[in-house]
């Protein structure tokens, strides 16, 4: 039997469902796994999708839609 590897892989994805502050929501947002900490996860994939999402609405000034979580 092979051994699996205690470290993520990079390629790996997680994929998050975010709930936004008024109510709207995505699924599957995919964080890659280097992106996520050891403990919590959670904490890290909302600074990675906030940052995309700030990339998306085009400027650091307009912060778009915030997750509420």
């Amino acid at each position: 039997m092979g051994r699996r590897s205690a470290g993520r892989r990079v390629e790996e994805f997680v994929l998050f469902d975010v709930l936004y502050e008024d109510g709207s929501r995505t699924s599957n947002r995919k964080v890659p796994g280097s992106e996520l900490g050891v403990i919590d996860g959670d904490l890290f994939a909302k600074t990675y999708i906030e940052a995309l999402d700030r990339q998306i609405a085009g400027s650091p000034e307009n912060p778009g839609l915030r997750s509420s979580r």
